[in-house]
Order: C-alpha cells, then structure tokens, then sequence
C-alpha cells in the first residue's frame, strides 16, 4: 500500500470518528451533566437527600441498563444493515426495539409504585432515608417510558451516522432539568421547595420534553427512521429469532452488570450514609470523565459494524488496531485531568470531612486504573458488539464481574468492613482481567461476525 494511500485511509478513519463521536461526546458529557447538577442541587440540601436519590436512581440504573442493552443489540444490526443500506430491516429492527423498550418500561414503572420501599430497604436501612427515597422513586419512574422512547431513537440515530439529533435534544434536556431543579428543589417564582420531590418532577418533565422533541426531529427530517408503524411492525418469526440471537446476550451483558453495579451500591451501603454518599458523588464525577470513552466505543461499534456488515473485514481489523491504540491514550489523559482535578471538583459539594476525604481517595483510585476502564468499555462495547461477537462479550462480563468483582466486594464490605475506597480499590481488579480476556480474543477473527446474513 503506498503511503498515499494509507494517509487517505487514516484521514477517513480520523475524520468518520469525529464525526460519529464528537456528537456523542457532547451528548453524554450534557447527560452526564444533567447527573451532576442534580447531586449538586440536592447537595445543597444535606448529605442524606443526596444518598437518598442515590439509592432511588439505582432502580433507575437497572431499567436504564436493560434499555441500553435492548437499544445496543438492536444498534448492532441497524449498523450493519447501515452498512448494506437495507432501509427496511433498520425499520423492522426500529420496531422490534421500540416495542421491547416501551413493554419493560411500563413494567418497571408499575413495581416501582408497588413496592417502593421493598426498593429502597435493598441498599439502605435508614428511615427518613428511604421515606425521601420512595417520594423520588414513584415520581421519577413515570419518565421511564419517556427514556425508553429517547434511547430507542437516539442509538438507532448513531447507527445511521446521525449523531446530531441526540445531541441537541440532550441539550433541550439539560437545560429545562437544570431549569426545572432550580424552581422546584428550592422553591422559587411561587413555587413551594419540594427537595427531592422536586428533582424528581424537573427529571420527569425534562424526559417528556426530551421524547417529544426527539420524535419531532426526527420525523420532520424524514430520514430512515422516520418509519411508519406498519413498517415497523413488518416482523415475521425468523426476523426476530435472527435478532434476539444478539440482542438477548447484549441484554443479560448489560442487565449481569447493572445487577452487579446495584450489588456493588449494597455492599457500599453497608458501610454507612457517608460512604454510600461519598460513591453517588464520586460516581457522578467519574461519569463526567468517561463521557470520552463512551464517544469512543459508539464510534468503535458503528464504525467497526458499517465495515463487517459491508463485507470489508480487513479494513475492520485496521480498525480494531487503531481503536485499541486511541483507547490507551485517552485513558491515560483522563486518568491524569481527574487526579488533578479532584480537590477543585469535590469543593463544588457540601460534605462533611469525612465524606470530602473518602470521596478524594476514591477519585485518586479511580484515576489510577481509569486507563484499563477505558481500553474495557472501547473493546467490550464498541470492538466486539460492532463486530457481532455479543456472545463472548456476555461471556467475559459474566466472568469478570461475578468471578471477580462482586465477591471481592461483599468480602471487603461485609467480612473485612474495610474503609469504602480499599472496596473500590478491590473492585477495580474485574476490570483488569477484563482487559486481559477481551485482548485475547481480538488476535483472533472469531470476533467478526456478520448478524444480518
């Protein structure tokens, strides 16, 4: 190959990336924002309101996984067919999705008003903690189905190369949540302060807006999503046996890590309020930071799907080796931004000394192994669910987490009652043989699999 020719390949690499991952960068860093002043606003408040939604956005967590994984594995044969330019299986695919999101949204939203404080006493035994809880809980789960409905189209978006609409409906989102919050938690132009109760209806109202417009833009730009319904459910038994073969392990990939994210979130509230609320801060900052390495894997995936599923394996694998390349490098940078940044980030909250140091340690940890996280995510969900290999991608966070990471924290938690940042330490170690698995199967072509023939 001369060099011409690779200094082209590069510069459509390069160029294709940023196009697909700068919108989503922004995209994620708004949600992640959206998070973040929600913690700070409820922050202001006292540290119990802040474990409080903690704790209730944990049941959040897990229906958002669920979501996340039907959308991801639906996204996996949009990008694909994307790459063939099958419109109409991206829109029986659009259905399929649509269809499952809205079916578990209800459902999660109907237990949430059922059993509230069975949900809350799950991660914290505290009274007026889980009373705050619930109040956030039954209010917040209404939006779900709104949420369901965003990220069905918003992923489906990404995987046609059109990341701008997400990223502007987030915008519309941020600012009527943060709005919304300021009116509400503290009770301003006439309005009483309704605390939580107050940042759950800013959410709830900020996702119905987010769904409304999403749905709007799409449509008025009537591009391949803008399906009809009839096309939508133009789905036979063997579209959707071909379908749930990837979207079934990327679901349970998704749900084994939410369900031990929320396992995680119990053995941290065994160590008390403080702990519990120094982890909801620390996590929300963390997912500032990461918000890069989310553009990065969605880039990864659609890109890596668009070349499997047009034929082009080779060009795949060049892929694969540059992805693996920027992955180290950018968790290497925002390894060291975090570390430097943690006093001044942890200054912006209202915590006590105890909190304030447990939560600088847990940020210094983080930044540590930020790097591995990274090269995790890129390859698990951009690498191997963009090649079509969902199953072995199951197969190693299946392993991980429950081999490694969930029994290293009930033993640090409940056995040693070790101080909260040495249970995030040791539940650091899964990402590591993470990595180690992942890489593994990348020297090989089992990976790259076409899901649409």
């Amino acid at each position: 190959m001369t060099v011409e020719k690779l200094q082209n390949k590069q510069s459509i690499f390069y160029n294709t990336l940023l196009k697909l991952a700068i919108p989503i960068v922004i995209q994620n860093l708004i949600t992640s924002s959206i998070n973040m002043v929600d913690t700070i606003m409820i922050g202001k408040i006292g540290e119990i309101e802040i474990a409080a939604v903690g704790i209730a956005n944990q049941y959040f967590f897990l229906f958002n996984l669920l979501i996340v994984g039907i959308t991801s594995g639906a996204g996996i044969f949009i990008s694909q067919y994307w790459g063939q330019k099958d419109k109409e299986n991206i829109r029986r695919t659009l259905g399929l999705s649509l269809i499952s999101s809205i079916i578990f949204s209800i459902l999660f939203t109907i237990i949430a008003f059922i059993m509230p404080e069975t949900i809350m006493k799950l991660f914290n035994k505290d009274p007026y903690v889980i009373g705050l809880g619930i109040h956030y809980l039954k209010i917040v789960s209404i939006s779900y189905v709104f949420t369901a409905v965003s990220l069905v189209f918003g992923v489906s978006s990404r995987c046609v190369e059109d990341t701008v609409a997400p990223m502007l409906v987030s915008i519309v989102a941020l600012l009527v949540n943060a709005s919304l919050n300021y009116i509400f938690i503290f009770g301003h132009l006439g309005f009483p302060a309704m605390g939580v109760k107050g940042a759950a209806l800013a959410t709830l109202i900020a996702r119905i807006v987010e769904a409304i417009v999403l749905i709007f833009y799409i449509y008025a730009k009537k591009g391949v999503l803008s399906a009809k319904w009839k096309q939508m459910l133009d789905i036979n038994k063997s579209f959707i046996q071909r379908a749930l073969r990837t979207i079934i392990p990327v679901v349970i990939n998704d749900m084994c890590w939410a369900i031990a994210m929320i396992i995680y979130a119990i053995a941290y509230g065994n160590l008390g309020t403080q702990a519990m609320a120094a982890v909801q801060i620390t996590t929300t900052i963390q997912n500032i930071f990461m918000v890069f390495t989310f553009g990065l894997a969605n880039g990864a995936a659609v890109m890596i799907g668009h070349q499997v599923g047009a034929g082009n394996i080779e060009e795949g694998k060049e892929y694969t080796r540059r992805f693996v390349k920027l992955s180290i490098i950018v968790g290497i940078f925002i390894g060291i931004i975090l570390a430097l940044s943690a006093p001044t980030v942890l200054s912006f909250f209202n915590i006590s000394e105890e909190v304030h140091n447990s939560a600088l340690k847990i940020l210094y940890i983080t930044s540590l192994i930020m790097c591995i996280k990274v090269l995790g995510v890129v390859t698990i969900v951009g690498i191997l669910r963009g090649g079509g290999d969902a199953g072995y991608a199951l197969k190693v966070e299946a392993l991980t987490m429950w081999g490694v990471g969930v029994p290293l924290a009930f033993l640090g938690s409940f056995v040693f009652k070790f101080p909260v940042e040495i249970v995030v330490l040791l539940v650091g170690l899964e990402e590591v043989t993470k990595v180690v698995f992942a890489l593994k199967r990348l020297r090989t072509s089992e990976w790259i699999r076409q899901v649409t023939n």
